[in-house]
């Protein structure tokens, strides 16, 4: 099995890699349904459907017109999250909500959150 290391990671729309990431996160779940029928003692589940969110973080630029500018609440991009130079999912989503951050101390930062709107494939 293969270990990655975060510094690694980058995301991309399309062909385009979005400028300053910080961090990626991706969770991907499975609704059940149950199944137990009466004179069972313990209770059975089936799985369901599957769903999965994340969301992405960069220090803010306003210049990424082919990454950051395409990310704001409502967009559909096909988000591709990689781990390293070959290996990534990917994510037909939905933008779901973009915030800014600042802090005297710190840099400018901004936070994609977002849900898929298909099956993930890992590549």
């Amino acid at each position: 099995m293969a270990n990655y290391k975060g510094s690694e990671g980058f995301v991309k729309i399309g062909v385009n890699t979005v400028a300053e990431i910080r961090d990626w996160s991706l969770t991907m779940s499975a609704d059940t349904i149950e199944d137990t029928v009466m004179g069972e003692s313990v209770r059975t589940y089936k799985a369901s459907l599957t769903t999965a969110t994340g969301s992405v973080t960069a220090y803010y630029d306003d210049t990424d017109s082919n990454g950051q500018a395409l990310m704001d609440a409502g967009d559909t991009p096909t988000l591709l999250l990689y781990f390293d130079s070959d290996s990534y999912y990917s994510v037909p989503a939905i933008i779901t909500e973009r915030g800014v951050s600042s802090s005297f101390d710190g840099m400018v930062e901004t936070t994609f959150s977002f849900q898929a709107s298909a099956a993930v494939t890992l590549n």
